[in-house]
């Protein structure tokens, strides 16, 4: 299960940075939970593959489609759990930049992504970028 696991968040991440949605798609559960943090227009629970990719058009709009994941800097498993640590960087056209770490940790079960939980190590520098 562990390399299961690893594989399908691999596969993910690897989707996230060359924008494959049919990939995307096909690694999300359809009734996806997704935790947001902070109190931006972006943040909170999304219950669905729709709601999430909703969240992601969202975030392209607003950081003028410059969003993106720069750095995969560690992926750890335990069990069906993966958590990673990755960078992102964005550029709005007024001067607002997002350069920031992240932990991400993903729950797999047969093969896809059921749960995601998203922690930044800037609350604040992202809910000044993302607006409320």
């Amino acid at each position: 299960m562990k390399n299961e696991a690893k594989q399908v968040v691999t596969n993910f991440l690897n989707a996230v940075q060359v924008a494959d949605i049919e990939q995307l798609n096909a690694l999300l559960h359809p009734d996806v939970q997704w935790s947001q943090p902070g109190n931006s227009r972006i943040s909170g629970i999304k219950h669905s593959s729709n709601e999430v990719f909703q969240m992601v058009g969202k975030m392209f709009e607003l950081s003028a489609n410059t969003l993106k994941l720069t750095d995969i800097k560690s992926i750890c498993v335990s069990g069906n759990k993966v958590a990673c640590l990755l960078h992102w960087n964005a550029a709005q056209p007024a001067g607002g930049i997002l350069d920031v770490d992240n932990i991400d940790v993903y729950t797999v079960e047969n093969g896809k992504i059921i749960k995601v939980e998203v922690f930044t190590a800037d609350e604040s520098k992202e809910e000044m970028f993302w607006g409320d």
